[in-house]
């Protein structure tokens, strides 16, 4: 997707409220669950433009749901500094954060229907009774996992009884909001919690994940990085497992691959006569000068040279 990038504007802090987070992101509100009957969730329907720009996203304490109502879209997302994830949504599909740091996202509408989304931010001491109830004493390692671009049928019914208690006279009734809000809650923590005191601290990629994830990586050093299959693999979003390894290992995943297909080749340089070309076939290059190039820019050698050496 190409897009321009946006023009200069005011700082955009770290964190921010459910309600401030409105401020930082195009579109128009279309209604909002601001009366008694919302103490528990906070719920806005929104219109976006149908292109949005790069933008940072701030960080909220809250559970984000956001819920596709209208039309679909192409939305990127990423680490600071890192490389854009898309995925295709439509009507029906999610997004599901609780980011304890900014990220970047971008946009584009398809088709001509309006691309209207909303917004539901569970409270935290909805959630946090939720969990406690559900986990005991363990509920303070409990978070929920990121979904981008997911499908839930019972999630999108509940959301869509709470848009129809939008519109309900007198701004809905608090009994049976808060029955919803609850409803919604204990499915997210069912389905979507993650029980570990690591990845809630560090926000980084669970050690098992970890390994399985790098062992992959390394069964196939002779093929094309691929991204999605080594997400799958692990069971979470391409975005989302990007920035846990990052933040586990220091590298994003394709830079990773590359220093372990160079680790690699200097085990073969060391320790076997092959020759400098099939063991560039070995690690994935065909052509000899684009390994001895990407060889050189992690070891400061050529090949070899470091086989000499």
């Amino acid at each position: 997707m190409a897009l321009d990038e946006p023009s200069a504007g005011p700082p955009i802090p770290g964190r921010t409220s459910p309600v401030g987070l409105e401020n930082y992101i195009s579109g128009n509100t279309l209604v909002s669950g601001d009366g008694p009957a919302w103490r528990d969730v906070f719920v806005q329907v929104l219109s976006r433009h149908r292109v949005q720009h790069p933008f940072l996203v701030p960080a909220v304490a809250e559970p984000l749901i956001v819920w596709i109502m209208s039309g679909s879209a192409v939305v990127e997302e990423r680490d600071l500094g890192g490389e854009w994830m898309a995925n295709r949504v439509e009507v029906g599909d999610f997004f599901l954060t609780c980011s304890p740091v900014p990220y970047e996202m971008r946009w584009q509408a398809e088709g001509d229907q309006p691309f209207r989304v909303m917004h539901l931010y569970v409270s935290v001491p909805l959630f946090e009774r939720v969990v406690e109830a559900m986990f005991g004493k363990d509920g303070g390692n409990v978070t929920l996992r990121d979904v981008s671009g997911g499908r839930d049928t019972t999630l999108s019914h509940i959301l869509s009884l709470l848009h129809e208690e939008l519109a309900a006279d007198g701004g809905g009734s608090p009994l049976y909001v808060e029955g919803l809000a609850q409803c919604l809650a204990v499915h997210l923590v069912r389905h979507y919690a993650i029980v570990d005191t690591e990845m809630r601290q560090q926000n980084a990629l669970p050690g098992a994940k970890l390994r399985r994830a790098i062992a992959f990586m390394e069964d196939r050093l002779d093929e094309p990085f691929d991204l999605g299959r080594l997400a799958q693999e692990v069971g979470i979003s391409e975005f989302h497992f990007s920035r846990l390894f990052k933040k586990a290992t220091g590298f994003p995943p394709s830079h990773y691959f590359i220093r372990q297909r160079v680790a690699k080749a200097q085990q073969l340089l060391q320790e076997t006569d092959t020759s400098i070309i099939e063991i560039g076939l070995t690690v994935g290059y065909s052509s000899p000068s684009h390994f001895a190039q990407i060889f050189r820019r992690e070891t400061g050698l050529s090949p070899s040279d470091y086989r000499r050496g």
